[in-house]
């Protein structure tokens, strides 16, 4: 049985399609069918995160409209074999998504794919109910700031209430947070909430701890889902969750200040 994972946020600019990224690329990792879908219509962006940008010929819109046909939409992951995406359109507008028409291209995706992981567009609006409506599963990603916390805490209120499972009085749609961009430097200084004053806010399941990195903007310009660059520290931490989420105990890394060696602290400061 397949399962719509959606990835949402109250705001724009918290690594959402990063997280998308590497969540459908750590599943596809793990040997799973996944297909990520970009719902954010106008504003594509998860395909140049993913590196197919010149191979778009086809996209969400045109499946809906049956422009297309779904196989011709999608654009298979050429290191990953069982990863596809649907990328958004660039030229329409998000009232170019029908509830209906959403529908039936989910119901395809489910014939085919274990995981749809769906790339919300930020906020609470239409665009970003039609990629919740049909959720299994929620990772809600927020920065470490009040006004990222507060507004992940208005979509949780959108999942629990005007889902598919909601109106149907199904079992709730499994909600996860994901905390981007933490800095325990800045969280030791007091500019940054911490995971704990995050958690007991949300009172939600952490899935991860993503660490603020120029790992995450390299491997976006690369075109490459950072989950993909194992050295990295924000990709270390993307597989982490992806293992976390498959049912994986696994410790939260990049929660404290990294401590010096004898020769760092004495070239470096504290």
């Amino acid at each position: 049985m397949s399962r719509i994972i959606v990835v949402t946020s109250g705001k724009g600019g918290v690594g959402k399609t990063t997280t998308a990224a590497s969540l459908a690329a750590g599943l596809a990792q793990s040997g799973y069918r996944t297909a990520v879908v970009d719902f954010d219509v106008g504003l594509r962006n998860l395909d140049l995160v993913m590196g197919c940008e010149r191979r778009v010929v086809f996209d969400f819109v045109n499946v809906i409209n049956e422009d297309a046909r779904l196989n011709q939409a999608l654009i298979k992951d050429k290191r990953l074999d069982n990863l596809a995406l649907l990328p958004a359109s660039q030229t329409r507008d998000k009232d170019a998504l029908t509830a209906e028409g959403v529908e039936r291209v989910i119901e395809e995706l489910r014939a085919e794919f274990d995981y749809i992981v769906c790339d919300s567009p930020a906020g609470i609006e239409r665009g970003a109910n039609l990629a919740a409506y049909h959720a299994d599963d929620a990772v809600v990603v927020t920065n470490p700031e009040v006004s990222s916390v507060r507004d992940s805490d208005r979509v949780l209120g959108l999942l629990a209430s005007r889902t598919r499972r909601a109106e149907q009085g199904e079992p709730p749609v499994r909600e996860h947070l994901l905390l981007s961009r933490y800095d325990p430097q800045r969280v030791k200084k007091g500019d940054m909430l911490s995971v704990e004053d995050v958690r007991e806010i949300l009172a939600v399941n952490l899935l991860g701890v993503i660490p603020e990195s120029k790992a995450v903007l390299n491997a976006s310009n690369a075109g490459v889902p950072v989950i993909l660059e194992d050295d990295a520290d924000a990709g270390q931490a993307y597989s982490d969750a992806v293992a976390r989420y498959l049912g994986e105990q696994r410790p939260h890394r990049f929660l404290e200040v990294e401590r010096k060696g004898l020769l760092g602290r004495m070239f470096g400061g504290q």
